[in-house]
């Protein structure tokens, strides 16, 4: 056990220095205006502002508290990143339901411990979901499926 929580640590210093990068990048490049007429630099400003005044916040409650030795698994993101990638090349040839299930299966394989119901029950829900969300909802016309044979 460590005197300090690394993990919350680290975590506040990323947000801090995420949300001063998009502070002072809104506020150089963009108009920020007024408050009665406010620029296109205001609100990503204000949002910085705030993400880093979060990211101090949980940086410095960390140092208070102890904390567990970190678990860092390196296969996890790229997981992650390989369940972005499957999407991108399957919902083009093969429809939306189709890319649904293949980003959900390739993500999953991130936790250490896959149960199988769960990610099926998963894959259920999300694609009985997605035609609600975009075809109803947002009016977009995604194939569902597509077969390209």
């Amino acid at each position: 056990m460590y005197k300090v929580d690394f993990t919350d640590f680290v975590g506040g210093s990323l947000l801090t220095l995420v949300g001063a990068a998009v502070a002072i990048v809104s506020a150089t490049y963009y108009p920020m205006g007024t408050l009665q007429r406010m620029g296109p630099g205001m609100f990503p400003a204000g949002l910085g502002v705030v993400l880093a005044v979060f990211g101090i916040i949980l940086a410095l409650q960390s140092l208070r508290r102890p904390g567990e030795r970190p678990d860092i698994r390196v296969w996890s993101p790229l997981f992650v990143l390989g369940g972005i990638a499957a999407f991108a090349l399957v919902v083009s040839p093969f429809g939306l339901i189709p890319a649904i299930v293949a980003i959900t299966v390739v993500t999953s394989l991130a936790e250490l411990r896959v149960r199988p119901l769960s990610l099926a029950l998963l894959c259920l829900g999300l694609c009985l979901l997605a035609p609600f969300v975009f075809r109803i909802c947002l009016g977009l016309q995604i194939p569902m499926f597509r077969w390209p044979f």
